[in-house]
């Protein structure tokens, strides 16, 4: 295994370790707010947010995973969350090396 990709993984145990942290607080997760939230803290919904909040439908609705508690379901999505994101990057660089090789 190559330096590069040592330190993508170490980033990755980093990133999943701070899972926990999350779980210190009542507040919610920055960019998952509901109407209700822009409505206390902006004092009104904005027009965009009110009309597409009823389109969004996540897979796991406030990381619960059915039939688990709470913490299991955070910990279930915070890791294939990272694993995605880290995935995504991945391939992204993948992409560029090759491109970067080739020219």
């Amino acid at each position: 295994m190559n330096k590069k990709v040592k330190v993508a993984l170490a980033v990755l145990a980093v990133m999943l370790l701070a899972v926990p942290i999350g779980l210190l607080t009542d507040a919610p997760a920055w960019g998952e707010w509901d109407n209700d939230y822009y409505k206390k803290v902006l004092g009104f919904i904005p027009k965009g947010m009110e009309k597409f909040h009823s389109f969004i439908n996540p897979i796991l609705p406030d990381y619960s995973l059915p039939g688990t508690n709470d913490v299991v379901g955070y910990y279930v999505s915070a890791i294939v969350g990272a694993i995605l994101v880290f995935a995504i990057w991945f391939i992204i660089g993948k992409i560029l090396a090759k491109k970067h090789s080739n020219n």
